[in-house]
Formats: structure tokens, sequence, C-alpha cells
């Protein structure tokens, strides 16, 4: 007999939309592209396809790469996320002399969280440049604002952005914040821009006021990188990879040519993992959907309070590359005429 599970308790918790997404789903376009071993993702969400998946209508730009701490491969994505946000801007009909306001959200005491305070350290605030005399063509108005999370200042950030733009009327917003993620592989792997702006804490379950064109009545683009993960995800990610595990050996086994091989990244491979292998594995649960497995690990886990989020060991490194990849990207992005 087979076990039921009931989904409708299962909270995904994800800020990305491709970890959502269906191309089949009526109502979403789906585009991707390849440069060297860069891949990106242009999403476009229509209504219909918006009340299915649940994410806002609106433009979705994901890239994914494999690692950024290196000075090449660093290069390599700041070109790629620049270029990207240039035509994300084109879309918005942004004009090249409008004023920007950049926020970083997040907290920067919080390393997982600090993605969005330590870009603002890298990008190029002119405002006051401005006000003292004459700037050069090829530059434009930008603001930066750090207003940290509600547990510090007690005040909603929307609430503290709303008094900001009253005051400096910027004709559009860039907010960077750090992500959730619904899949190991992408965390610290992948950056998203969208033109539907952002409600923070979603992927945590810690929603607070939305930050979008429909609350702040400017255009909000939105950017950022997943850099945790919950337990559940984990641990179903782990099932995955032990059923790619088990289905890749019981093929290559007994093949000579694999008997000296060692540490292969079965992940590289194409390997049909059948139903018969799932349930050899693992009994029961090897017969459950991928959504069931989440859901039954969320119902374990949850109760006795270890449905933590995760994030790698080496988040302090990484997250310092991805706050200058972002920082430098939208000045590139910005200012047509800045010195590379």
């Amino acid at each position: 007999m087979k076990h039921e599970i009931d989904l409708k308790h299962y909270q995904i918790r994800t800020d990305l939309a491709i970890d959502t997404i269906n191309e089949k789903t009526k109502g979403i376009k789906v585009k991707t592209t390849t440069l060297d071993d860069i891949k990106i993702t242009n999403v476009v969400i229509e209504p219909e396809g918006s009340n299915i998946i649940k994410k806002k209508e609106g433009n979705y730009i994901t890239i994914e790469f494999k690692d950024v701490t290196d000075t090449h491969n660093k290069e390599k994505v700041r070109e790629v996320f620049s270029n990207e946000l240039k035509k994300l801007l084109e879309i918005c009909g942004i004009k090249e002399d409008d004023s920007c306001l950049i926020i970083g959200l997040g907290n920067a005491k919080s390393t997982p969280d600090a993605l969005g305070p330590l870009s603002i350290n890298n990008v190029l605030v002119t405002n006051h440049l401005f006000e003292y005399g004459d700037v050069i063509d090829g530059y434009r108005r930008t603001f930066a604002i750090t207003p940290g999370v509600m547990g510090q200042t007690g005040i909603e950030t929307s609430n503290i952005i709303i008094s900001v733009i009253k005051e400096i009327r910027p004709h559009f917003i860039i907010v960077i914040d750090a992500l959730a993620s619904q899949s190991i592989e992408r965390v610290n792997r992948t950056i998203q821009m969208t033109d539907t702006g952002i409600q923070p804490g979603s992927g945590v379950g810690n929603s607070r006021k939305e930050i979008s064109k429909d609350v702040l009545n400017v255009p909000v683009i939105a950017i950022g990188v997943p850099t945790v993960v919950d337990a559940v995800t984990i641990v179903s990610d782990t099932f995955n990879y032990m059923y790619q595990h088990f289905s890749y050996m019981k093929e290559k086994i007994n093949d000579p040519a694999n008997k000296l091989k060692t540490n292969i990244n079965y992940l590289n491979e194409t390997i049909d993992v059948k139903t018969e292998d799932k349930e050899s594995l693992m009994g029961m649960v090897g017969n459950l959907k991928e959504e069931e497995i989440k859901q039954l690990i969320f119902e374990v886990l949850t109760p006795i309070g270890y449905n933590l989020m995760v994030t790698p060991k080496e988040i302090d490194f990484i997250v310092d590359k991805l706050s200058d990849v972002i920082g430098n990207g939208i000045d590139y992005a910005l200012h047509k005429n800045i010195v590379k």
C-alpha cells in the first residue's frame, strides 16, 4: 500500500523563481543561453503563470556559475551580471540619466545575510558630486543606504525606504539581498535579478513588507544571491544523490574500464534512475515523489526544531567575493563611462 503524504502544510522555502518554474506551465516563457560555463536563464511570468506558481508576474534573470573565488572566474561572472542588468534596465524603460537609489538589505552582523550591506560598500555613490559641481557625461546620480533589519531598528524596512524616497525622489531603485534556495547546487552559485521587487525574509519564513513598484510607485529591480538552504532541502537532495550514485554504480561497476576510477562525479553523467532502484535502496520511501519526500522530512524535522537554515562554512570568504561582483557590476551597468 502506498503511503499518502499531505502536502498542504509544506512551505517551499525559496526566493528563486527558477526553483519553482516548469517550462511546460502555461503563462511562463523560458529562454536559456550559455556563455562558457555560465548559464543564463531568462524567465517571463505572465498573469496565468503567476497564479499557478505563486510568483509575481514580470521578468526574472538567473545567472548560474561554478565559482567566484578566483579573479578570472569572478571577472567573467561580473561581466555577465553587468550586461544582463543593463538589459533589465532597458526592459524597465530606465533612461541613461535617471537617478538610482541602491539599497543593501540585510543584517551586516550576520554573514549569510550581509550580502546587501557589503555590496553597498562596493558601489559608486555620485549624488554629492553632482551637488558640488559638474560631473562628466556617462555618470548618473546614485544614492545608497543600508537600512538594517527590523530587529535592529524597530522600523519596517519598507517604511524607511518610503521616507527616503519622499525626500530624494529617485527615478528607480535597486535592492540587494541575500536569498534562500531550494537547491544545494545553487547556494552561492546563482544571481537572480527581477523587476518584480522583493519581499525580504520570505525564503526563511520571516516575511516583511514588500518592496516593489506596486508599493513605492517607482521601478524596483531586486538582485539577490541564495546564501542559505534549509535542512529539508539538504536531506531531500541527499536522497536524490544517493539514488543517482546507486544507479550509476549498479550500471558501471561491472565495466572493466571503471575499475580503476575513483571519486567519479556522477552528477556530470546522464543517469536513468529506475523506480525499482529507489525501492531497492530506500524501501517504502523510494516510492515517494520528490515533493512527498520533502513533506515527510518537513514533518519529521519541524516539530523538534531541526529544520535549520544552513550556510557553507566558507560563507564569509564567498560573500566578500559576491558582494564585490554585485557592487562593481551595478557600477558598470549604471555608469556607461566608468573606467574598468
